[in-house]
């Protein structure tokens, strides 16, 4: 018999089998009629090879480290009680069948698909939900986001049976905004976690959840388990057999594959080497050197690699240059505000990217409707003003080699950390163009998954990082004070003040979404204001090189696709397919010196 496990001041039932009532005359709603995903063209099978730059820091989605590396695999990118279409934008079933919106604009109902198994045959069920909010609740995964948000946004989840779930927010909210914060959620295996040792806590979290499964493999809803790992070096998914996914007609010819074979190459030109010569199938395009000058050679021009560029309508998240406030000089207002007019990202995407890139518009990001539709602009290059805004901060003599310095003997340097070699040229044309202002500008390059370790440690000054967002943008992880001056939070400018705690509390809690917008644009104003971030560039679009029996369905793009095909960062839709006789043939051909014509795809329906 399963234990009870009580949780103090929530509504949570237990894993025995305790289950709330379903009101009356509820409203059930589905979607099956939006257009769908795959291919009918779809064939199944083979292996895709592709590359991580840097192995993650640990298989946990929560906890420390757990942020970056391969967490879309494991937790962003599985399926949650309701998806987006990825072009209408309608809900569409996923883990559930059917939901119904209950009359307090705070529960949604849910009946799950009894077909969902986890990887390991293990039946998902209503239980695998109580207990998510059970875990992320607790404090031994060591996550306080997670904490805050399923204590104070998610307020209880109530099993009505196997496969019924009742999911409530802790404030009211407008049905869109309702389904956007509870369809998401994505439950965890109860069964995996089961049976922790005596001397725990009752929370029925391990004490050493951290350590204990940083690197155990825990069971998934999606397509793909992982494998086989050998650290450091690579790591295999093999398709998960029989998927429960199939049962979905949304799902159908979709991830396609048999397996996703990734293995650690460091250094980008040897990873493009290796891909050029066959052993790796997919290969991302989107730095522009590469796109405009490293495909000219042989494979491209024998056709035995597709180029591809698809346009979408991804929002964008917060990012730029971060300022940490809570660093020497930086926790001066006038200091922060130099920074902002003597870092020149207009000209790097000019110069640098050819100008494929595009500025954000504030350092919020961009691309969620009415939330961020405030007119904002971002800071222009001008090394005058920045001068000037140094010497106010005390800045007012320039040194032999023209960095300013204070009374004091200080000089205006700070280090940028940034995670990848590949943008260093980006980096140094900061660097070079902040000498304008008298202000320099170092370089602290970190490995991949290790700079974001480095940055939620509050260890740099300045860092050059992006953030994922949704469509619904958030702010209290970046600003409210809740998360500042602590490790492990994503509030990497260390920047909270009253007044902007206030705002941020007052939009999470809002219900009417006019309101809300006004709220949004109020806390972007005090973000600027307080002059943290530098609004760094966007890249709307997808581009990527594969071997072309790597194949696609025809206009394969959609306004939310991130990666045509799965790569080191993001699975995707898992739309594409090998097509293992176009393989063999394209073997053949290799050896035989034949060309075929090139292949180069744009698609740019949905180009802004």
């Amino acid at each position: 018999m399963k234990k009870l496990i009580l949780a103090t001041s929530v509504s949570l039932f237990s894993l025995s089998g305790w289950a709330a009532e379903l009101p009356e005359n509820l409203n059930w709603q589905t979607n099956w009629d939006a257009p769908k995903i795959g291919s009918p063209d779809a064939k199944r099978g083979g292996t895709l090879r592709t590359h991580l730059q840097s192995f993650p820091q640990t298989l946990r989605t929560v906890g420390p480290d757990s942020n970056s590396g391969l967490r879309s695999y494991f937790l962003d990118e599985m399926p949650s009680l309701v998806k987006r279409h990825p072009d209408t934008l309608a809900w569409i079933p996923d883990l559930a069948n059917e939901w119904a919106y209950g009359d307090d604009n705070k529960t949604i109902y849910f009946k799950l698909n009894p077909e969902a198994t986890w990887s390991d045959g293990e039946p998902m069920t209503a239980d695998d939900f109580v207990f998510m909010l059970q875990f992320y609740r607790s404090k031994d995964i060591v996550a306080p986001w997670y904490n805050d948000y399923y204590t104070n946004t998610i307020a209880s989840v109530e099993k009505i049976d196997d496969h019924t779930v009742a999911i409530s927010t802790a404030t009211e909210k407008n049905q869109e905004e309702l389904m956007y914060t509870l369809g998401s959620l994505v439950p965890r295996p109860a069964h995996f976690y089961a049976n922790p040792r005596k001397d725990e806590n009752q929370d029925g979290i391990a004490d050493d959840y951290v350590r204990r499964y940083n690197f155990k493999v825990e069971p998934t809803v999606g397509p793909y388990e992982l494998g086989r790992v050998q650290k450091g070096r690579r790591l295999t998914f093999n398709h998960v057999d029989d998927w429960w996914g199939y049962t979905n007609p949304y799902y159908q010819n979709r991830y396609n594959v048999e397996r996703i074979r990734m293995r650690v190459i460091r250094d980008n030109d040897i990873a493009m080497k290796h891909f050029e010569k066959g052993n790796l199938d997919v290969f991302d395009l989107v730095l522009p050197d590469i796109w405009h000058e490293k495909t000219q050679s042989e494979p491209y021009k024998k056709g035995y690699i597709t180029k591809f560029w698809g346009y979408n309508e991804v929002p964008v998240g917060a990012g730029g240059l971060w300022m940490n406030s809570a660093m020497p000089m930086l926790d001066d207002i006038n200091v922060r505000k130099g920074i902002l007019y003597a870092t020149d990202f207009d000209g790097m995407i000019e110069k640098i990217t050819r100008g494929d890139y595009s500025r954000k518009p504030h350092a919020m990001g961009f691309g969620h409707g009415e939330y961020d539709n405030d007119g904002a602009t971002p800071p222009p290059f001008d090394p005058k003003k920045a001068i000037r805004y140094f010497e106010q901060a005390g800045f007012d003599q320039v040194g032999a080699d023209g960095i300013r310095v204070n009374d004091k003997g200080e000089r205006l340097s700070f280090a940028i950390t940034y995670g990848y070699q590949q943008h260093t040229p980006r980096i140094a044309y900061l660097k070079e163009q902040a000498k304008q202002a008298g202000l320099e500008f170092t370089i602290n390059l970190v490995d991949g998954s290790s700079a974001f370790k480095y940055v939620l440690e509050k260890k740099h000054q300045l860092a050059f990082l992006n953030m994922g967002t949704s469509e619904i943008p958030a702010y209290w992880e970046y600003f409210h004070s809740d998360n500042a001056n602590k490790t492990q939070t994503n509030n990497h400018s260390n920047y909270s003040s009253p007044a902007l705690d206030k705002l941020i509390m007052a939009y999470k809690s809002e219900f009417d979404t006019a309101k809300k917008y006004q709220l949004s644009h109020q806390i972007r104003a005090k973000i600027s204001e307080a002059s943290v971030i530098v609004p760094g560039y966007m890249v709307p679009y997808v581009r990527q090189g594969f071997w072309r029996y790597v194949q696609i369905p025809d206009n394969a793009m959609t306004k939310r696709t991130e990666n045509m095909v799965t790569s080191g960062r993001v699975m995707g839709f898992g739309t594409f397919w090998i097509d293992e006789e176009m393989k063999d043939a394209t073997e053949e051909a290799m050896e035989d010196d034949k060309a075929f014509e090139p292949v180069t795809i744009i698609d740019d329906r949905y180009k802004l």
